[in-house]
């Protein structure tokens, strides 16, 4: 099991060193991920808050909050709203939310299913803007450079400490690869 120590999750073999600021950085990323797609669930929902509930305490984690029972809850509540949409562009817009409050949560396990949480929201919302153009595949690929453009060196630098996105997953899981793969690939100067 990990422990704390001076801010730097640590354990045993087969275990990656995460800071809190590293958890940060990758929280930040993926509330800027499911931001961008909070309109496409609130013009199914518009009196349902709980994604952007999910996304603002993303961003309050990310800015130096605590990490604790309110990411929590409201990713959950974000995920029941997933759940309850007329829309599959909706549902996804949900899950990108509740996985950027999830985002917090990133274990310091060397498995590949830990990437989910570095790259699930953009994923999902690349996935929802995907569904919104008519499940056009091109918009899909269009909005995962999008999320690319918002990945800082931080954080891909966490993400290069992890194993390569896993198999499955549907075309979300598509997704995911097609963004682990290109977020690789850069090089920051």
């Amino acid at each position: 099991m990990a422990m704390i120590e001076d801010g730097v999750m640590a354990g045993d073999a087969g275990e990656i060193a995460l800071s809190m600021q590293d958890l940060r950085e990758v929280t930040a990323f993926a509330a800027a991920c499911a931001e961008a797609v909070l309109e496409v669930f609130e013009a199914d929902q518009p009196d349902d808050p709980r994604p952007r509930d999910a996304v603002g305490a993303a961003w309050e984690f990310a800015r130096g909050g605590r990490r604790g029972k309110a990411l929590r809850d409201t990713a959950w509540a974000a995920l029941k709203a997933a759940k309850s949409v007329d829309t599959a562009a909706a549902s996804e817009a949900a899950r990108a939310a509740m996985s950027a409050a999830g985002a917090a949560y990133l274990h310091p396990l060397a498995k590949a299913t830990q990437v989910k949480h570095i790259l699930g929201a953009g994923a999902h919302a690349a996935r929802a803007a995907e569904l919104v153009a008519g499940d056009n595949p091109s918009m899909g690929s269009e909005h995962v450079e999008q999320v690319v453009h918002r990945a800082t060196p931080a954080v891909v630098e966490v993400l290069e400490r992890f194993p390569a996105a896993p198999g499955g997953g549907g075309r979300v899981g598509a997704l995911m690869r097609m963004l682990d793969a290109r977020l690789r690939s850069l090089t920051f100067t």
